[in-house]
């Protein structure tokens, strides 16, 4: 073959394969991907104040802490934030299938889930304990071996119940409020959950509430961050670069104070933690 027919032959063959490569889909990351379709899905609990929870029946609207966390996140991207409720057991895998684009779901990090999806900056630091009703007289952990208790699916608290409780018998809801009615119903002795979920359920009780003793021990401490799906790193680093600047500004204690402070059912007179580390212990 003459070197004019080789070099014709190598000119077509290099720009079939140009036009084969145009012809295929840019390969976009996630962070991309959010900005084209101009929307960032957030998937929650919607039963956890103050964390994520209707506030009004009649419009279904889910507010809270970790609506706020996902609202800051998709004003930085100049994107509309959508909500959608997830069951406890189902976050993880909705957030790994893509249909949702961040968990702000009550998520605790723990090295368990790292083998499944990345974490934000932790956004909440909080302790697990138990609530119990006061005729039962139990007033010590210890005292629930062999019992029945009651918590949360798909949660951490199962996991730390059982290492703190390794012979009682969990039984697990599907979700928060199911649990705690499950106390006040008398299926179990005992009712596990992050210590502010306990006290909003606490101030629910009304008069009755003289009748419910939240223990002194707690379970385990938890540090509570946004989930994000692995093999996103541009993503997650402006996740976390807008929580610092909440925190550099300000507004991430403000948004501590909104939901848990003084003025709320939390009573929270301070923050004890601040957004700055995705290291747990």
């Amino acid at each position: 073959m003459k070197k004019s027919q080789q070099s014709k032959r190598h000119y077509a063959i290099a720009l079939a394969a140009a036009l084969a490569a145009a012809s295929l889909p840019a390969l976009a990351d996630q962070l991309a991907d959010i900005k084209h379709k101009g929307e960032l899905v957030c998937g929650v609990l919607g039963t956890d104040e103050p964390f994520s929870f209707i506030k009004d029946q009649s419009t279904r609207e889910v507010v809270g802490y970790d609506v706020d966390m996902c609202n800051a996140v998709a004003k930085s991207l100049g994107v509309k934030p959508v909500v959608r409720q997830l069951a406890g057991a189902a976050r993880i895998p909705e957030l790994q299938q893509g249909r949702v684009d961040l968990l702000a779901a009550s998520l605790t990090h723990n090295h368990e889930r790292e083998s499944q999806i990345d974490f934000s900056l932790s956004t909440f630091i909080t302790g697990q304990r138990m609530m119990v009703k006061k005729t039962s007289g139990i007033t010590q952990l210890g005292q629930l071996a062999d019992k029945k208790v009651l918590t949360v699916k798909g949660s951490t608290m199962e996991q730390n119940t059982k290492k703190a409780l390794p012979t009682a018998q969990i039984v697990s809801f599907d979700n928060a409020p199911q649990a705690f009615m499950a106390l006040q119903q008398g299926k179990g002795l005992g009712y596990v959950n992050d210590e502010t979920t306990l006290l909003d359920n606490y101030s629910k009780l009304g008069s009755t509430s003289k009748d419910y003793l939240i223990l002194p021990q707690t379970l385990s401490i938890e540090h509570l961050a946004l989930g994000i799906k692995k093999g996103e790193p541009a993503f997650r680093e402006q996740v976390n670069q807008v929580l610092r600047n909440l925190e550099a500004s300000g507004e991430a204690n403000k948004l501590f104070v909104k939901w848990f402070g003084p003025a709320t059912k939390m009573h929270f007179e301070r923050r004890s933690f601040k957004i700055e580390t995705d290291k747990i212990d």
